[in-house]
């Protein structure tokens, strides 16, 4: 659960939505999306009745969307033409999936449940249409989920006087996320041996005498933080050193939908 997780029959009802978000401010953080799989009643009852289970395996099978390989589509459904595909063995109904379970089920989400979208909002919550086929469902959650599937990064800076202990801390830091302690004056020396096209900018700046520009510099750190290393997360050690550099840093980030987290 390093990276993200993913929630699914919690919460609830309001009250866990507001633990869950208690116990999560915490730490920093906090629910980022919701998504509501949206089916009509009457189509989740013939969903819910007609689903049967291997109790080994947890595998789902259905008389209508799904059937076992042993049922014939047109007799009533029983343990003894149930069978699960792998094992042969007798598939089972829950004892809540009836319609008569389902009907208080639903009246419990209706009431319970559907409140927690109004808690976190339309910024955080999506809906999905799922009395579609499976491959449009799929598609609408892909497009709801897109900026999941390119996660923002943690970026850190470490600010302080020299003799600080910002290195000393940086190894520890490294070791603990992961993430790649990124030096300016490394990556500049690293630019220059790849022959990179701000590499050989830096290099001619050097070699006159002068001082690399912050164009430069950010030119650098541009094309360091989109190697592999870097997905994640990654730390800034020596820079920015100024204002100008700090909102230059920003404006590059923000390309991104990115920014300093810390």
């Amino acid at each position: 659960c390093k990276v993200g997780f993913i929630l699914d029959g919690f919460p609830r009802t309001l009250a866990q939505a507001k633990a869950l978000d208690e116990m999560l401010a915490r730490t920093g953080e906090k629910v980022n999306k919701v998504l509501e799989f949206a089916v009509p009643d009457d189509v989740l009852e013939e969903r819910i009745c007609g689903r049967w289970m291997h109790k080994a395996s947890g595998r789902s099978y259905h008389v209508k969307f799904k059937p076992p390989r042993s049922y014939d589509g047109s007799s009533a459904a029983s343990a003894s033409n149930m069978l699960d595909d792998e094992t042969g063995e007798a598939l089972y109904q829950r004892g809540d999936d009836t319609a008569e379970a389902l009907k208080k089920r639903l009246a419990g989400y209706h009431g319970d449940t559907v409140p927690i979208l109004n808690h976190y909002g339309p910024n955080v919550c999506a809906k999905v249409d799922g009395n579609q086929e499976l491959s449009k469902v799929s598609q609408d959650v892909g497009n709801a989920l897109a900026a999941f599937y390119r996660p923002a990064r943690n970026v850190l800076m470490l600010f302080g006087p020299p003799g600080a202990g910002k290195g000393t801390q940086a190894e520890i830091i490294v070791a603990r996320t992961g993430y790649p302690q990124l030096s300016t004056g490394d990556m500049l020396r690293e630019a220059v041996a790849a022959g990179t096209e701000v590499g050989k900018k830096a290099k001619a700046v050097m070699e006159s005498g002068g001082l690399v520009s912050d164009e430069i510099v950010i030119g650098i750190i541009r094309d360091r933080i989109a190697e592999e290393d870097c997905k994640v997360g990654f730390i800034l050690d020596g820079f920015p050193r100024t204002l100008a550099q700090a909102k230059a840093l920003d404006e590059m980030l923000a390309r991104t939908g990115e920014k300093v987290n810390k």
